[in-house]
C-alpha cells in the first residue's frame, strides 16, 4: 500500500538546522510532484516547499526562501527538506505530500520544535 513516512524532526535551538526526510513506497515516486507542508499550533496547514517530479523546478513559501531547501532522490524514493536558521515560529508538524493529476497522498507528519 501507499506509504509516506517522514523522519528527522525533533527539538532544535533557534538558529539551528534539521533535515527532514520522507520515504515513499507503494506508488511510482518519480512521476509525482512532492511537497512539504506544515501545521503550527492553532493555525491552518500551509505549503512550505514543492518540487516537480524530476526535480527540475522548486517553489517555496516566502517566509522559507533562503532558509529551506527541498530536494529529492528518485533512486531512493525520498524527498528531503533541509531547514536552516530555524526560528521558533517554524515550530509545527511537517507533512510530505505526493501529488499527481489524479490523486494525492499524505504522510503522518513529523514534529519540529524550535526552542531554547
Amino acid at each position: 500500500q501507499v506509504q509516506l513516512v517522514e523522519s528527522g524532526g525533533g527539538l532544535v535551538q533557534p538558529g539551528g538546522s534539521l533535515r527532514l526526510s520522507c520515504a515513499a513506497s507503494g506508488f511510482t515516486f518519480s512521476t509525482y510532484a512532492m511537497s512539504w507542508y506544515r501545521r503550527a499550533p492553532g493555525k491552518e496547514r500551509e505549503l512550505v516547499a514543492g518540487i516537480t517530479s524530476v526535480g527540475g523546478s522548486t517553489n517555496y513559501a516566502d517566509s522559507m526562501k533562503g532558509r529551506f531547501t527541498i530536494s529529492r532522490d528518485n533512486a531512493k524514493n525520498t524527498v528531503y527538506l533541509q531547514m536552516n536558521s530555524l526560528k521558533p515560529e517554524d515550530t509545527a508538524v511537517y507533512y510530505c505530500k505526493a501529488s499527481s493529476a489524479f490523486r494525492n497522498y499524505w504522510g503522518q507528519g513529523t514534529q519540529v520544535t524550535v526552542s531554547s
